[in-house]
């Protein structure tokens, strides 16, 4: 028997290593499948890898989970966020089944969340080379040394507006890569009226597609709003899933700056 400690401090116990695990959150469930898990069971939004979607059992969404699935397919394990996964579902859960459960709000705890699932699952040496691949990858913007950061307005959401305040592992990464979230001061996904916005000392606004699918016809309200500000569509997938994503989200952030943006020799 293995006692373990998920990032909300719940105790998990498991009597051997998993060998049926099913995953509740997306970015969670790129990694597993990376390091070798065997995952019976994943959300419909778990669309990544391409392959190990057509073949893996859906639970339903995030929010909305099948119980009768999952319990038809009886895991050792199942894997969850404070954020994605409503916290009824989870108690639920944890009376039948080991959940364990991540709270990701920087680089750091993301880290720590890939490691312990590694460790639960015997694959600690699988997880420890994404990781140092990912410290790797993130170290080239240690030498960003502008006096004055571009502050960026993040967007998540539209009717109403929202965005990304601090708390947030979004807003970790721009705070990483150099830039400034001008909601940095706000807790976590504020909601902003247009006149909030308008009033926003903002250089940049980066426009997200998820959740909500912003698109090219959302560039010029939003830059009438800001006054002429650099408004750019982005992948919210790279500034969001706290997995081995965020190895190639390193190569894609930088060449935002330098490509999109020019603001990095």
């Amino acid at each position: 028997m293995r006692i373990f400690r998920d990032q909300l401090n719940r105790e998990v116990v498991l009597h051997n290593v998993p060998q049926r695990v099913v995953s509740l959150v997306p970015s969670q469930t790129e990694f597993l499948h990376q390091i070798g898990a065997h995952v019976v069971g994943q959300t419909i939004f778990c669309i990544h890898p391409k392959d190990k979607q057509r073949q893996t059992v859906s639970i339903g969404g995030t929010k909305k989970l099948k119980m009768e699935v999952i319990f038809a397919l009886k895991p050792d394990l199942i894997i969850g966020n404070k954020e994605e996964n409503h916290s009824e579902d989870v108690a639920h859960l944890s009376q039948h089944f080991p959940v364990w459960v991540s709270d990701v709000h920087d680089v750091d705890s993301a880290i720590e969340m890939m490691h312990q699932i590694g460790e639960m699952l015997g694959k600690e040496q699988q997880a420890r080379k994404i990781t140092r691949e990912i410290h790797r990858r993130w170290s080239r913007f240690k030498n960003i040394t502008e006096v004055k950061p571009k502050r960026v307005l993040y967007l998540i959401w539209r009717n109403p507006y929202m965005g990304v305040g601090g708390g947030t592992f979004i807003h970790d990464l721009l705070k990483r890569s150099g830039f400034d979230n001008v909601l940095g001061h706000m807790s976590r996904y504020p909601t902003l009226t247009n006149d909030m916005i308008t009033l926003l000392d903002v250089d940049i606004v980066m426009l997200s597609s998820e959740p909500y699918p912003f698109k090219e016809k959302h560039i010029a309200e939003m830059t009438l709003l800001t006054k002429g500000a650099k408004v750019v569509l982005v992948d919210g997938e790279m500034w969001s899933w706290y997995g081995n994503r965020m190895i190639i989200a390193a190569d894609y952030i930088h060449q935002i700056r330098e490509d999109r943006l020019d603001i990095m020799p």
